[in-house]
């Protein structure tokens, strides 16, 4: 749950930079959702576009049903929530003529088409990037295919974990004695949705220029950037990178250390980083411990760092029976970087997070008040808070038909008799 303090739900801007812009979303997991939530909270209106049976109907993440509205537990499933604000719901399926003429209706009345599909997907429902410029030659479409539209894993699918193996990631995540790691989060699929958010942005900025065009983010290329300075170690030296967990190659002591219980939660830590002569002094003077000043072993740097084991074994000694957030205060007040190891619970009440709205609530019509992350920069005359809460599935189907598309209400009812559109969850035919 929230705290009290952050219970603010977002208010709509008057003002956002993307106001006027259409975004159509066939994206799906978490990369592709990420860069049309972005684009929605910069003031694009973002139509989701589903399957209408694209949801379990009982998933096992679903979040508590907190109102009097219909028990609806598809419309309660965390990522769903965490990922759809700023967006609305509709239903159609593609697979039919009917569903595929609607949606090029609304590709003639959109300014972007944004999917994450395999390459083979939009051909297979007849929407590739010709058909849809035809009907609207101003369109820019955005794909997101895993290793892009060539190259002989072309047809290869995967998700963020699988490129963080592929790309090299995984190989520097680890421990020295240890075997590759995946990263904590989903952090492929993160990078990948703000390059593509940006790159939808440029595309936009461009059609006055050149018109539509395609814009193509292979995930495997947008992580690939993150790990350059390997590869260039690689090429320049011959040496395969090695995993030095949260070591540092020339610094010591560098590392995350155990610290006394926070908050009750026995699993608290931090992190301390001493770069240089005069951090280890100021660490000292904080530490207390006078023995280590006529050390020969820490005496430089270059010894620290050689017996960095040593070291961190007392490090640890001394932190385990430290508050991590009063540590942390002494070290930065004498000049050492050093920070508490945040998990979930503690940054929702934090006070820097709490002060700058960085997190706040958008009420859930299922939910109640539901967390909403804010994008990472602020804009001073055109800012971009996220505008909605996630909608319920398919809520958007009958609006979107009659105020974007001006269908009758005999054409909307045909299309819902014949299955190519649905204003709820459906079972899969």
């Amino acid at each position: 749950m929230l705290p009290e303090a952050s219970l603010i739900p977002f208010l709509d801007s008057p003002r956002r930079p993307l106001d006027g812009i259409r975004v159509l979303d066939l994206t799906s997991a978490v990369a592709g959702p990420v860069a049309t939530q972005l684009l929605g909270a910069l003031g694009a209106e973002v139509i989701r576009i589903e399957t209408p049976w694209a949801k379990p109907r009982n998933p096992s993440s679903a979040l508590p049903h907190r109102t009097e509205t219909p028990d609806e537990p598809w419309n309660r499933e965390p990522r769903q929530n965490e990922l759809a604000n700023s967006k609305r719901s509709v239903a159609l399926n593609l697979t039919t003529d009917a569903g595929r003429e609607t949606f090029l209706d609304l590709v003639e009345r959109s300014d972007v088409v944004l999917e994450n599909f395999s390459p083979r997907v939009m051909g297979n429902f007849g929407l590739e990037w010709d058909t849809l410029s035809e009907r609207n030659p101003q369109i820019v479409y955005v794909a997101m295919p895993a290793f892009g539209k060539s190259g002989p894993w072309r047809d290869r699918i995967s998700y963020g974990p699988g490129i963080d193996a592929m790309s090299g990631l995984s190989w520097l995540t680890g421990y020295a004695d240890g075997s590759p790691l995946k990263p904590g989060n989903f952090y492929c699929d993160q990078n990948a949705g703000l390059l593509a958010a940006l790159s939808t942005v440029a595309a936009i900025m461009a059609r006055c220029r050149v018109g539509g065009q395609t814009v193509e983010l292979a995930m495997l290329e947008g992580e690939l950037q993150l790990i350059g300075d390997a590869m260039v170690g690689q090429q320049l030296s011959g040496r395969e990178p090695v995993r030095i967990g949260n070591e540092h190659t020339s610094a010591a002591p560098h590392g995350v250390y155990p610290a006394a219980p926070l908050l009750g939660n026995p699993d608290s830590w931090i992190a301390i980083a001493c770069r240089t002569d005069a951090e280890w002094r100021s660490l000292l003077s904080v530490w207390g411990d006078e023995s280590l000043c006529a050390d020969r072993r820490f005496s430089t740097g270059l010894r620290r760092w050689k017996h960095r084991a040593e070291l961190d074994a007392l490090v640890r000694d001394w932190t385990r029976c430290q508050d991590p957030e009063a540590l942390s205060q002494r070290l930065q007040r004498a000049g050492v970087p050093a920070s508490p190891v945040m998990g979930p619970r503690a940054l929702l009440r934090d006070e820097q997070v709490l002060a700058r709205h960085s997190v706040g609530g958008l009420e859930h019509p299922q939910v109640g008040l539901s967390p909403a992350p804010q994008a990472a920069f602020r804009l001073s005359d055109t800012p971009a808070p996220p505008k909605n809460a996630a909608p319920l599935f398919a809520a958007d189907t009958i609006p979107a038909l009659r105020e974007v598309l001006g269908y009758s209400e005999e054409r909307i009812a045909e299309l819902f008799e014949t299955g190519a559109a649905s204003d709820r969850l459906q079972e899969h035919p």
